[in-house]
């Protein structure tokens, strides 16, 4: 076991938890601003977005190397998903063109740490993929 792997599964953990955590309010964030997914949307946010990197956490966590490939997937698969629709496409998930709201602040910031959060993710887990990260 090296320092090095440690301390980029560590990183790995918290960054998905720091994910999870920023989710939250900007879930509710949508839901107050009625800002509406499409079917096939929900379904790619509840497995991609949100269920992917907790499972990839918990391998992560229990030295399982497909951990660090989940999370690669997931984070890069989120981070593309996310920059998109909230900064590229046009429609009532773009954070700059929201009515104003009471969440709209928290909405907008939230999406730009989700943005940041799965960039690091996605840069850590390809770190630990590149790293050969031991499993035992």
């Amino acid at each position: 076991m090296n320092i090095r792997g440690d301390n980029l599964r560590r990183l790995a953990i918290l960054l998905v938890v720091l994910h999870a955590f920023i989710t939250t309010p900007h879930s509710r964030a949508h839901t107050n601003l009625h800002i509406e997914m499409d079917g096939w949307q929900n379904i790619y946010i509840f497995l991609v977005i949100l269920i992917a990197p907790i499972v990839a956490a918990v391998l992560i966590w229990k030295r399982k190397r497909p951990g660090f490939v989940m999370l690669a997937l997931s984070m890069t698969g989120s981070f593309v998903f996310g920059v998109y629709y909230h900064f590229l496409a046009t429609g009532s998930d773009n954070v700059f063109t929201l009515p104003a709201s009471s969440w709209t602040l928290t909405f907008q910031l939230s999406a730009w740490l989700l943005a940041i959060i799965e960039l690091a993710g996605a840069i850590v887990a390809f770190s630990g993929i590149a790293s050969r990260v031991e499993t035992i």
